[in-house]
């Protein structure tokens, strides 16, 4: 993959992040202002900043992107996929959802298959399903990959950024890449805060980062 970045190129990589739960409606306003200002892919909320990050992007490139079943991943299907609607009939138009791991470590995955199924039917919009890679083996990794494919998921993403087991890792991203091949996306999520952390993720494979310290990161290329 070419690594020549410029500012332009990694901005259009970028979902810019704000998932805190103390985040305020002034925290979420200064993020929309630098996705504006730097053209980022979208920004990325919980639920309830929807509409507001939605409104304020009006008339930028930048897309509305929220999370849903977030940071766990064990709400029921019918929950999760009624958040997605009501989410992007706010205007969302990228839904990441986090994969239901108690399932996938019991092997069922048609249960699985089922639960993504249910959420990524909820509306139209690019589904990216969160497979909290750090707290998996590389075997869970590929079935984890392999459900999300199966299901009709537009990417697969590595981390929430919440579980202790850690963020996304060069492995993993790598690993995630081989399994779902070049026509579905791959998001690295969790922990990537510099230029090194960027150029390793996008070598293994990531095309889509997930990140909060873009205004970092657009200083180092410049």
């Amino acid at each position: 993959m070419d690594l020549h970045l410029t500012p332009t190129t990694f901005a259009q990589m970028v979902d810019h992040t704000i998932l805190s739960p103390t985040a305020t409606r002034s925290d979420v306003e200064r993020v929309c202002a630098e996705a504006r200002r730097f053209a980022t892919a979208s920004v990325c909320v919980n639920p309830y900043w929807v509409s507001l990050v939605s409104e304020l992007l009006t008339g930028s490139s930048v897309r509305t992107c929220s999370v849903v079943g977030f940071p766990l991943g064990a709400d029921t299907a019918a929950g999760i996929a009624q958040t997605a609607a009501r989410a992007i009939a706010d205007g969302a138009h990228e839904i990441d959802m986090v994969l239901p791991l108690g399932p996938l470590l019991d092997g069922d995955h048609t249960a699985v298959i089922s639960h993504l199924e249910q959420v990524l039917n909820a509306g139209e919009a690019s589904f990216k399903v969160i497979i909290e890679s750090a707290a998996l083996t590389d075997e869970h990794i590929v079935q984890a990959c392999t459900c999300a494919v199966a299901a009709g998921a537009d990417f697969v993403k590595t981390s929430t950024g919440f579980h202790p087991a850690g963020g996304a890792s060069v492995e993993a991203v790598a690993l995630m890449r081989s399994t779902v091949g070049p026509s579905v996306g791959v998001k690295a999520s969790g922990g990537i805060r510099t230029l090194a952390d960027v150029r390793s993720m996008i070598a293994a494979g990531a095309d889509r980062l997930g990140m909060s310290a873009t205004a970092s990161v657009l200083a180092e290329l410049s």
